[in-house]
């Protein structure tokens, strides 16, 4: 790895050159820096706008899900079960999915090995248990942290190995060749950094894996890390290619600290009530829409592993009733909701927890965990204390307050395209993690960490056996490149003399206000074309109205223009979906009526997708070029019917045909 500093305009630069440069810092990319590693190319760079800021480290669940193929027990399992399953969850490319199912054991003792403690059994088994999505008992857990564990050991390698970090680095732009077929480096800022002209750093690289997570940024009510942020826009400027983007999963979650309220915060059975925005009038407003305790008690039970809110499961007293209930409190009639673990939901007026009433699978899980307690906490704490105990590390006692929560953005199942070895339609550029739209409308719980794992791997592989081309020399570099980074150094110039500061954080208020009313669980077809109308709008005047004072600041202006893009970009993806004739499904209802009117939900009549629309069956893709967006509907490839002839797949294999 080179490294200097070059003079470029008004700017002190400073400069790399390497084989591959990852960009963030979380499971997925730590994975790919160390498959490079392992696999023989050491010339690699990890940027990163903070070390331990991404969804990795900082999110999670009851207890968070790792999905794999099933490893234990008598009940039968085969990669192309799995490969199906996924397959089968609509809008995902059958290859993906058997890459996905061939590669998870691999990925999973991977992370074993690793140090994950994942739980198993003095004969070495390993478990599972069904997810959402799941007909197998796939899904596995080292508790509410998984993720945090799979990031901590794959850092702790990464660190051993001495693989060169540069943290507290933004990077703000892709740079590709004259064409746009390939990258060829990244522009970054160096936000600790004190002088603007001199944050600037050039990143000449043969390979660029992308691993900056989901749009976290542009939501309002998002159970996504707030230190993370999505840097997705900078890679459609660029020229690659999205898929899938109308597809984002909501569910419930509590807001003071950002937690998926799934599995057994659920399962226990606590009591939900809404109040006004002053916390006056206490409703526990669930009650009139189910027709007894049985049924509201299920209904609440089942929303631990049914948590994504699901337009499917709404009908006949469903998990997903509480979500839309939850959403008509908080965004419709403008109050608070919370869930409130010291008293069980009432029927009537006795609030007592009452066993012999529940449905008899639910009092049959709870008798089996051993959790039959007078109360909700107390039936946590029997079911999983580690669960009750992560919200007292977080200053928040559930045997003492209420929960604020609202039905929030969790992950987006698309993303940007990539292909087999996770590489892009931009050559060069390998989107890994929540980032790479693999997914498709329904996924099962947990497959994401799996995806990101063998996605990462995959796409170690083909660098290492395709792109292992020595650096172009500087002078090469910015022949190409040149007028690219000057046009963004053009753009800080102009932020840094502009005269203006602090605007950005209205700016921010406003796109994530947008999005969290026009791209959330309802999409009303006007609403959400205005909406799209008002993003364009942002976006054509967002440079000329914001400008930056400090290096924070300017690294804030290119965020916001990359969000504004981001948000754009999905609404009008979300609106092409509908316009097209798409239909509810996934985790969003589509309708004609206003939210407002959608008060009865007895009465709301969801048209549910039926894949039988060229719009709901096929991919949509995305491409974005010159301030205009085009769509592209493409067939789903089946899963490939594979000749597996030993000596055939061992020839490919001597000969590496494979690639």
């Amino acid at each position: 790895m080179e490294s200097e500093k070059i003079v470029i305009d008004k700017f002190n630069i400073r400069y790399f050159s390497i084989n591959t440069l990852v960009i963030g810092s979380g499971a997925a990319s730590l994975n790919a820096a160390l498959s490079l590693h392992a696999l023989g190319q050491k010339d690699i760079l990890i940027a990163t706008s903070k070390w331990k800021g991404g969804t990795s480290h900082n999110a999670g669940s009851d207890k968070q899900t790792y999905y794999k193929l099933s490893i234990a027990g008598a009940r039968s399992d085969s990669v192309m079960d799995m490969a199906k399953d996924l397959f089968n969850g609509r809008c995902m490319h059958g290859d993906i999915a058997l890459c996905e199912a061939q590669g998870s054991v691999r990925a999973f003792m991977n992370l074993v090995i690793l140090g994950v403690p994942f739980p198993h059994d003095k004969f070495g088994t390993y478990p599972g248990y069904k997810t959402d999505n799941d007909p197998h008992a796939r899904a596995t857990s080292a508790g509410p942290y998984t993720s945090r564990m799979m990031f901590n050991s794959l850092a702790q390698q990464v660190k051993q190995r001495k693989i060169q970090i540069l943290d507290n680095h933004q990077v703000i732009a892709l740079l590709t060749d004259e064409g746009r077929l390939k990258v060829t480096g990244a522009l970054a800022i160096n936000v600790k950094e004190r002088e603007p002209h001199n944050s600037f750093v050039l990143i000449n690289s043969v390979n660029i894996i992308l691993g900056t997570g989901g749009p976290a940024g542009i939501y309002e009510s998002s159970v996504y890390p707030a230190s993370q942020a999505g840097s997705t826009g900078m890679a459609f400027k660029a020229g690659a290619a999205a898929q899938n983007l109308t597809e984002s999963q909501f569910g419930i979650a509590s807001i003071k600290f950002r937690w998926n309220l799934s599995g057994s915060y659920q399962q226990v059975i606590p009591r939900y009530i809404s109040t006004d925005a002053d916390g006056n009038d206490e409703k526990e407003f669930l009650n009139g829409y189910f027709p007894d305790y049985t049924a509201l008690t299920k209904g609440i039970f089942l929303k631990g592993y049914q948590w994504p809110f699901d337009p499917r499961k709404i009908s006949n007293h469903g998990s997903s009733l509480i979500d839309l209930l939850v959403f008509r409190e908080t965004a419709v009639k403008g109050r608070r909701v919370y869930i409130d673990f010291r008293k069980n939901p009432s029927w009537g007026n006795d609030d007592s927890f009452k066993p012999d009433k529940l449905d008899p699978d639910v009092n049959h899980y709870l008798v089996s965990s051993d959790a039959i307690k007078p109360v909700p906490f107390e039936r946590l704490k029997a079911m999983n204390n580690p669960a009750f105990n992560l919200y007292l590390e977080h200053g928040i006692n559930l045997s003492r307050e209420p929960l604020q929560v609202a039905v929030c953005a969790q992950h987006n199942n698309g993303g940007l395209k990539g292909n087999i070895w996770w590489e892009s339609n931009l050559k060069h550029l390998f989107p890994v993690g929540e980032v790479n739209g693999s997914h498709g409308v329904y996924r099962p719980g947990g497959s994401a960490l799996n995806a990101g794992q063998v996605g990462s791997y995959r796409a170690a592989q083909y660098i290492t056996g395709k792109y292992n081309a020595e650096t172009p020399g500087r002078n090469e570099f910015l022949a190409v490149a040149g007028e690219q980074i000057k046009e963004e150094l053009a753009v800080a110039d102009h932020w840094l003399s502009s005269g203006i500061s602090g605007k950005n954080a209205q700016y921010f208020s406003e796109i994530r206000k947008r999005m969290s009313a026009a791209g959330t669980i309802l999409r009303i077809g006007n609403e959400v074309e205005m909406a799209t109308s008002e993003a364009l709008s942002m976006l054509k005047k967002i440079k000329d109205t914001t400008g930056a004072a400090s290096v924070k600041e300017l690294a804030g202006c290119f965020m916001l223009a990359d969000h504004c893009l981001i948000h754009y970009i999905y609404l009008k993806a979300i609106s092409e979906y509908i316009s097209k004739g798409g239909r509810s499904r996934g985790s969003y209802i589509v309708s004609e009526r206003s939210q407002a009117d959608i008060v009865n939900t007895e009465d709301t009549e969801i048209n549910l997708c039926q894949y039988d629309r060229d719009i709901e069956k096929n991919i949509l893709e995305l491409y974005y070029r010159k301030g205009r967006v085009r769509f592209k509907s493409v067939g789903v490839r089946e899963i490939p019917v594979q000749n597996l002839w030993f000596e055939k797949v061992w020839k490919d294999f001597l000969q590496d045909n494979l690639m």
